[in-house]
């Protein structure tokens, strides 16, 4: 098993690498590989320019950002939902479980409202993200009983107070400006994404995916019963708690680039489960990385299908809503 996990694993990490390199080539501007290829290799060591400018902007300030900004938006929706299927000890839990997406829409919507620029936008949705969660934790904390249950329930109320903010700001926005930019918002897009969304989202992404890294193999525990899982030196509580706030600290992060992309942190778990298992040891990495390759190729897929850019959320939902039926058809085996 553990010889076919790093056949798969490396095998997955191989074909992320093609696909950057094949997204780096692939846009309405034509751009040849060797071009692309002295482009990076001046940057080590002296090379003859044989490209232009345009050329060279093209790549490392339009495609390379864009093409880095998705596989760490999916990297991270990928290992938060896969997370989450842990906390909550269900296969059906995704990253927006406890209202993460929710508030990012909702500090999206508010500073379109009001105008601010687009890296506003992003830091409000993160704000309101981080808001929306914490809201929920401490709702949890005031009521008794099971305390995964009172997140979840938390989350939906807290959620849906988040998503009435929304839907008010939608009605008193501007129909021909702000309402169809928070409409295009929640579709989800990695358009115009640059260097300093970049810059922005991988820090708080690599934060949030560092515990839970560095964990994961305590994260098979939290299948045990709390009792048993303390006979071998597990805080259970503390450990759950500690991997709710990574989990939305990526998800808030991603979402907040991004825009509203459903159906990653549901769809790629589960095939990565597939592939390696429910050893969280494994299931985390080969995450990451199906999750960088999914939303890679939906971005290609997006920008590349028509002359006029399909949302991400289009089509992350296409593929997601038949895998949904398909897992609640065969609940049997998995569940």
């Amino acid at each position: 098993m553990k010889r076919n996990y790093r056949l798969i694993f490396g095998s997955a990490v191989l074909l992320l690498t093609a696909a950057a390199a094949l997204s780096l080539l692939m846009g309405r501007y034509e751009i040849r590989g060797a071009d692309v290829f002295k482009i990076f290799l001046a940057r080590i060591m002296p090379v003859e320019k044989t490209w232009s400018e345009l050329t060279e902007n093209m790549v490392m300030l339009v495609r390379l950002p864009r093409i880095l900004t998705a596989i760490l938006t999916g990297a991270a929706l990928s290992v938060a939902g896969a997370s989450y299927q842990c906390i909550f000890r269900n296969p059906m839990a995704a990253p927006d479980i406890l209202g993460a997406s929710t508030g990012a829409g909702f500090g999206a919507a508010l500073a379109i409202l009001m105008g601010l620029s687009k890296a506003q936008v992003t830091l409000s949705a993160f704000l309101a993200s981080l808001l929306c969660v914490s809201l929920v934790i401490l709702s949890a904390k005031v009521c008794k009983g099971n305390q995964v249950l009172n997140l979840v329930l938390a989350g939906i109320m807290v959620s849906s107070l988040f998503q009435a903010g929304t839907s008010y700001l939608k009605l008193i926005a501007d129909p021909d400006n702000a309402l169809p930019e928070i409409t295009y918002w929640f579709m989800g897009s990695l358009a115009g994404v640059t260097t300093g969304d970049l810059q922005y989202v991988w820090l708080p992404i690599l934060v949030g995916m560092a515990p839970v890294f560095l964990l994961r193999w305590k994260m098979n525990l939290l299948t045990m019963d709390e009792n048993e899982a303390k006979t071998m030196g597990v805080n259970t509580k503390r450990l759950r708690i500690l991997m709710i706030l990574a989990s939305t600290l990526m998800t808030a992060a991603a979402v907040s680039v991004s825009g509203m992309i459903g159906w990653i942190g549901l769809v790629i778990p589960h095939m990565a489960r597939k592939l390696a298992g429910n050893d969280c040891r494994h299931l985390i990495p080969l995450s990451a990385v199906l999750g960088g390759f999914f939303l890679l190729c939906v971005d290609d897929l997006g920008r590349n299908l028509y002359s006029t850019e399909l949302p991400l959320g289009i089509i992350t939902s296409v593929i997601g809503a038949p895998f949904f039926l398909y897992l609640m058809a065969r609940k049997g085996e998995w569940n």
